[in-house]
């Protein structure tokens, strides 16, 4: 087993596993997993720049994870950054905060990357205890952009498009610096306008029709999930391969979008990270479901951070081998 740390860096949270792989046989033991919500992208989709305060509640967050990946001893850390910091002027200020509190420079990496990632994470497992109609579509639903990947065993196709429930929500919820509570329908129609709008390009590379199961990944999903589920607490055991229906998810989606803040705020799944954006992120899955007609979301609890640490696994044994 190879002991190894991955880091996600999104749009709105970020997220570390630590575990032990071994690449020959598919085994995953997860040694540790957390998330802090630190709003990375805060402003970026309007300003272009990484705002001076998201970027220390990231640093403050990054700081934390050193302590635990020196606890557990990995072999090998990797920081993949995604939509955010792609797409900020000042990504240099980022990276270099990063590599002096953690030693390692931040991939920022490519959509398609990304995507690749997440279909690994979420695959890889899932296919080995639960039957799947094959090729599957796994939805990667992040803070600013969202991942298609459709593939067997491997990827055939993957787009990544900047439809995110936090994007969505500054782009078309927010009226002078504050969170419409609740959305109008006008500004509930532009959101869904430019989901549309990403799925139409999204389908220009992904057949998203030829899929045959879906797998969702990411907050949103497992947030609906959990609310789905009915349950007190957020039990990831219980969400990691749920299958979620559609008329659950428009229902849902419907409650998140009627409801005020304080309602959303006393879900007791709910993160208080995510009470703003979550209407956002459940009209992106809903929008996906009635695009590819699925009857159903298969909930994944494993993504672009389990795509990370294989990935990584996979490289100390190669250098292993090599040395």
């Amino acid at each position: 087993m190879t002991r190894v740390a991955g880091i996600d860096c999104g749009t709105n949270s970020i997220r570390l596993l630590v575990a032990d792989c071994d690449p020959a046989t598919g085994e995953l033991v997860e040694l540790d997993r957390r998330m802090t919500i630190v709003r990375l992208g805060q402003g970026v989709d309007k300003t272009g720049r990484l705002a001076p305060e998201a970027l220390e509640r990231t640093f403050a967050a990054c700081r934390e994870y050193a302590a635990v990946i020196k606890e557990f001893g990995a072999e090998r850390v990797r920081f993949v950054a995604t939509s955010a910091s792609r797409d900020a002027e000042n990504r240099d200020d980022f990276v270099r905060g990063v590599v002096e509190i953690l030693g390692v420079e931040p991939e920022v990496i490519s959509g398609d990357q990304e995507a690749e990632f997440s279909f690994t994470g979420a695959t890889r497992e899932l296919t080995a205890h639960e039957h799947l109609e094959r090729p599957s579509l796994v939805v990667d639903i992040g803070g600013g952009s969202t991942e298609f990947v459709v593939g067997d065993d491997h990827v055939r196709a993957a787009r990544s498009v900047d439809v995110g429930c936090v994007r969505m929500t500054e782009r078309h919820l927010v009226v002078d610096g504050v969170v419409t509570d609740p959305p109008s329908e006008k500004q509930i129609a532009a959101v869904r306008a430019d989901i549309e709008a990403a799925l139409d390009l999204a389908a220009e590379t992904v057949p998203l029709a030829e899929a045959r199961t879906l797998v969702g990944l990411a907050g949103s999903v497992t947030t609906i999930a959990a609310i789905a589920l009915g349950l007190p607490e957020y039990r990831s055991s219980e969400i990691h391969h749920s299958r979620i229906s559609y008329e659950q998810v428009r229902a849902i989606t419907e409650r998140m979008l009627t409801a005020t803040h304080d309602e959303r705020a006393a879900i007791p799944v709910m993160h208080p990270g995510r009470v703003d954006v979550i209407g956002a992120g459940a009209l992106v899955l809903l929008a996906i479901m009635e695009r590819t007609g699925a009857p159903e979301v298969v909930v994944s609890e494993h993504d672009i951070l389990d795509g990370i640490a294989w990935k990584t696994a996979e490289e100390v044994e190669t250098d292993k081998q090599r040395s």
